[in-house]
């Protein structure tokens, strides 16, 4: 069994995730590819993760292949994430991860309707909600892009409201608009479109899938076959992984994890004492790049691609991750988490070192933080969907 060290698998990162000054990406659309998807739950990431690999990106070129182009996509996908996806690879998403949790969500939601007492049972309930999606689907079809808010206004049933942990401290009562509109969605109906707002903003304008892509998300797979896909993509750019690795990031079952490391005959490596994963041919050394630096945003692909994390975090968990598993923003060197960074009220960009990185590095980190200060412009970027890592709380109040 070929042995992968921690130094290959920091020469990898370095290339394939395109944060190496002589592997970086041409736009915005080769930088998400390379990383297979991009995170999307806080939406500044998006826009981050993009410019920390393409030389010369902005927030407007992003746009431009989100609403313009669509040659990149907001959808569901693993772990019940947002992802921007490619819009060519959007269908292997869908089947390889997005169909399962919609079925599962429907139930899910069905549940909660019947609780809340929006019908006599099970059965009426699944009727209920049957009818409200197909009912603001075609309200959605005829305005051709809407807001929740619009939408509620012409199906007045999305103003129902669900009974979430009744008794409780935490007692909720949210209407059922989101979790309609999240459920059409799951089912490829209906597309995230344009922000109400700046490119910070969460809220999003809908529209029909026909309308934002003429021909869909693309041919139907097989469940197998998305998966198979998706794994070969995976281990692609995050190759050599475990197949826990691989199961956290999909969210895929220890079963579905095995049958799609099989079908891409996946080549097994010694990971100093674990079995890890290569795609066949995959196991020579890769050429080590040239000395780097990089300042990633908040649920950056890169150190969300591995369950294990020590071979290029250390010993930094606790200042670097949420009490959720969330990682805040990172300053990498060749290949390993060296600190964090955040924005104190004033915009700028401030960073931590956790590690003695010499004075090279030390050099080229706090250049890379002044063209970060300027990239921003004084926008300043805080937790959306997530809460602040104990690093980037303590950098914002500097």
């Amino acid at each position: 069994m070929e042995r992968i060290s921690v130094g290959e698998r920091r020469a990898r990162l370095g290339r394939r995730h395109r944060l190496a000054g002589s592997a970086q990406a041409a736009d915005p659309v080769e930088a998400a590819a390379s990383m297979v998807v991009l995170h999307a739950t806080d939406p500044a990431t998006v826009h981050l993760s993009i410019a920390a690999r393409v030389p010369g990106s902005e927030v407007a070129g992003t746009e431009r292949a989100l609403y313009d182009e669509r040659t990149l996509i907001r959808m569901l996908g693993m772990r019940r994430t947002v992802f921007v996806v490619p819009t060519s690879f959007a269908s292997v998403v869908q089947a390889a991860c997005t169909d399962d949790i919609a079925v599962r969500q429907r139930k899910l939601l069905v549940k909660h309707l019947e609780e809340a007492g929006i019908a006599a049972n099970t059965e009426e309930c699944a009727k209920w909600l049957r009818a409200v999606e197909e009912s603001t689907a075609t309200a959605l079809t005829l305005r051709g892009s809407a807001t929740a808010q619009e939408l509620s206004a012409d199906e007045p049933r999305l103003r129902s409201r669900l009974a979430m942990a009744p008794g409780k401290s935490y007692a909720a009562q949210p209407y059922v608009t989101s979790r309609v509109l999240f459920q059409l969605s799951a089912e490829g109906r209906i597309v995230r479109g344009r922000p109400l707002g700046t490119w910070l903003s969460g809220q999003h304008q809908w529209s029909p899938v026909e309308n934002w892509l003429p021909d869909g998300l693309g041919d139907k797979l097989s469940a197998d076959d998305a998966r198979t896909t998706l794994a070969r993509a995976w281990l692609g750019t995050f190759g050599p992984g475990t197949s826990a690795d691989l199961q956290w990031w999909s969210g895929w079952t220890l079963g579905q994890t095995r049958k799609a490391l099989a079908a891409v005959e996946a080549v097994e490596v010694d990971l100093d004492g674990s079995i890890g994963y290569v795609l066949p041919g995959d196991e020579a050394p890769t050429e080590e790049p040239e000395p780097w630096v990089a300042f990633l945003p908040a649920l950056d692909p890169t150190p969300m691609g591995w369950k294990d994390r020590a071979w290029y975090l250390g010993e930094h968990k606790s200042r670097m991750f949420d009490s959720t598993g969330n990682i805040g923003p990172s300053v990498w060197a060749n290949g390993r988490i060296v600190g964090g960074w955040g924005q104190p009220e004033s915009g700028d960009v401030r960073y931590q070192l956790l590690d003695d990185v010499g004075r090279e590095t030390a050099a080229a980190i706090e250049t890379e933080a002044n063209r970060w200060t300027t990239w921003l412009a004084g926008v300043r970027i805080t937790p959306r969907g997530r809460r602040p890592s104990p690093m980037e709380e303590e950098l914002s109040k500097r």
